[in-house]
């Protein structure tokens, strides 16, 4: 059986299109290993998929000035040398790295062991650890079209990797899960693996005017529930969402969300009219800022720049929003579906 090592950290988004890749590695014969950081998010979403997991020591990319930019290199110093160790014990035919700072030192020792290298970028840009990585790769598979001029030859379109089972919610687990009573449409916020402190407070702050026409349900990030609200009828707080998400999937009509790549996808493949409120440039490299126009300007989706972000500004975009979902859903249909799935595993199994 031939090994694949995967690689990806430090939020959600750098571990669900490998969990999407997973059932479909696994019937065509893969053993599957994972390299991530000691104690970051995508070793806790790893081990619950029953997949052998290792821990690298791991410094962060920074594009500002901190003191911790003096350390860091030489946690990836040693990062290099315990992927080293790690991929000289596996032997694997393949790495295959979905990005964040972790996958710097698994892609490099992996280069110096001429171990093929497969990068998927989701968003326009390539992030930082993408960028580095880049050299070595022998494809390099991306999510926009958009993206194609930034890496070269070695990029092919194949889109983001979508979980079959997000297709297979049901509207009444759903309905059970959040306790709705009233017959309204529903509202969903996901403001991305950590939550969004900014989005959250202005959406509660709407909750009286929104609460009239819609059932919300909010994910709001780990320790950011509001306990004042919990018993709050049409409105339903999770700090994070796992198996549950299928079933909050068939219940909504419209969505609230950051414009991560790996939630765009899943917003056109399951054809839900959305806002985009993107992170600033201040607080990001302006990735999400790209993404979500790329959303706009095809027509799927409405964009509101979190300097823009109140609550008369989000009540605003909403309603329209709700009253024009037609026009969005229509669009998202003639979107040419990519099965990124199979482009994925077809560009994996050149190297078997």
């Amino acid at each position: 059986m031939n090994t694949i090592v995967l690689t990806g950290g430090g939020t959600a988004g750098h571990v669900t299109p490998h969990i999407a890749l997973i059932p479909s590695l696994k019937e065509n014969g893969w053993d599957i290993r994972y390299i991530g950081s000691y104690q970051g998010i995508e070793k806790e979403l790893i081990t619950k998929e029953d997949i052998p997991y290792y821990g690298i020591s791991s410094g962060k990319l920074r594009r500002y000035m901190s003191m911790q930019n003096l350390k860091d290199p030489f946690k990836v110093v040693k990062g290099f040398f315990d992927a080293l160790k790690i991929l000289k014990k596996l032997k694997p035919k393949v790495v295959f790295s979905k990005g964040g700072y972790v996958t710097v030192p698994v892609v490099l020792a992996a280069n110096a062991l001429k171990i093929p290298v497969i990068i998927h970028e989701s968003d326009i840009t390539p992030g930082l650890a993408n960028k580095m990585a880049m050299k070595g790769a022998k494809i390099i598979c991306v999510n926009f079209e958009e993206t194609l001029q930034y890496v070269g030859d070695k990029g092919i379109l194949t889109g983001t990797p979508i979980r079959k089972e997000l297709f297979e919610g049901d509207k009444e687990k759903g309905n059970r899960l959040c306790n709705f009573k009233a017959k309204r449409p529903t509202l969903l916020m996901m403001g991305g693996s950590l939550g969004s402190v900014k989005i959250n407070l202005v959406l509660r702050k709407a909750l009286p005017v929104l609460l009239e026409k819609f059932n919300i349900i909010h994910i709001c990030g780990k320790g950011n529930r509001d306990t004042s609200l919990l018993e709050l009828e049409g409105y339903k707080q999770f700090e994070y969402v796992g198996k549950e998400l299928p079933h909050l999937f068939a219940i909504t009509d419209i969505m609230l969300s950051r414009a991560g790549a790996n939630a765009l996808s899943e917003i056109v493949a399951l054809n839900i009219p959305s806002l985009l409120i993107p992170l600033s440039a201040a607080a990001s490299r302006g990735d999400q800022i790209l993404n979500a126009q790329s959303m706009k300007n095809k027509g799927y989706s409405e964009v509101l720049l979190e300097e823009q972000l109140s609550y008369e500004t989000l009540i605003k975009k909403v309603e329209f929003i709700y009253k024009n979902k037609s026009q969005y859903k229509a669009a998202m249909q003639k979107d040419p579906q990519i099965k990124a799935i199979d482009k994925i595993i077809g560009a994996i199994g050149k190297y078997c």
